[in-house]
């Protein structure tokens, strides 16, 4: 068995710590809201807390899809929902006092709509008890009426991953995941009006050509922000980490997705879909 490569110096997480951190942690435990923070093991959520946010996870902790990247638990069928999920969602965002929310979840193919009503009810609580809020919400694979419930609710951002490249998409995605169906699901999206984002993890083994591919794919569909990040091995049940990118490649990336046309780029090594996702919201 090949050992695993050395972080570099350059990847660091910040520590949990201190009072605002210890604020997040409290209202979370009250209301039981699930974050992405923790069920998928992210090393930003010393620094989020820190700064008094979090990535809300709805849909319950079990996904019923099973990438080899994600340490989110997995099963055929997720939990039942939360009857006032939406509710405890609201009030923490408004404890929080937080300008803006970004919502996530597991994929929940076992659901007939597969979580899309669940989502607009989340959006709408939101809206009436924080109107100022904008809000992100990152989806699964949703199109057609799935989508449309979601895009009705009128969130600020609709926010779908490709993860990696087209190349390397069943080697790290469950099977039922795909780069075309992720490439329907942003387009959809932009045609309903709403600003589209989208994020790309490197690491996996890609070629630097094969990311600038999936850059002119996004564009061609419409997505304004991208999102571009190195994969960290969450747990040694995940596949490993082939490469780790310098932060020099990060920034030529971000140059080469900007002059491409993106509206909005957040580029390093410890960057993911929804870190500083208010500032790249601004910019775009």
């Amino acid at each position: 068995m090949t050992a695993p490569l050395k972080k570099p110096e350059w990847i660091r997480s910040r520590a949990p710590g201190g009072e605002t951190w210890k604020k997040v942690n409290e209202i979370l435990s009250l209301r039981g809201i699930r974050t992405v923070c923790d069920e998928a093991r992210c090393p930003n959520k010393g620094e989020c807390w820190g700064m008094g946010t979090a990535t809300f996870m709805i849909l319950g902790g079990i996904c019923t899809r099973r990438c080899r990247f994600c340490a989110v638990s997995s099963a055929k069928t997720g939990r039942p929902l939360r009857k006032n999920e939406s509710t405890e969602l609201a009030l923490t965002v408004k404890e929080l006092e937080l300008n803006y929310a970004v919502i996530t979840s597991v994929d929940r193919d076992d659901l007939e709509d597969r979580g899309a009503g669940h989502f607009a009810h989340c959006i709408r609580e939101i809206k009436e008890k924080n109107p100022p809020c904008k809000i992100e919400v990152l989806v699964p694979d949703y199109f057609g009426d799935e989508l449309k419930i979601v895009s009705e609710a009128a969130p600020d951002v609709i926010a779908h991953n490709i993860e990696t490249v087209r190349s390397l998409q069943k080697t790290i995605r469950d099977r039922r995941s795909s780069f075309d169906k992720s490439l329907r699901t942003l387009g959809e999206a932009k045609n309903s009006g709403i600003l589209t984002k989208s994020s790309i993890l490197l690491g996996f083994g890609e070629r630097e050509e094969e990311v600038l591919t999936a850059m002119d794919e996004l564009l061609a569909v419409g997505v304004e922000i991208l999102v571009i990040g190195q994969y960290l091995q969450p747990s040694k049940n995940q596949i490993p980490v082939t490469e780790y990118l310098t932060p020099d490649t990060f920034v030529r990336l971000e140059k080469a997705a900007l002059d491409r046309g993106f509206a909005s780029v957040v580029s390093s090594p410890m960057a993911r879909t929804s870190y500083h996702a208010l500032a790249a919201f601004d910019r775009a």
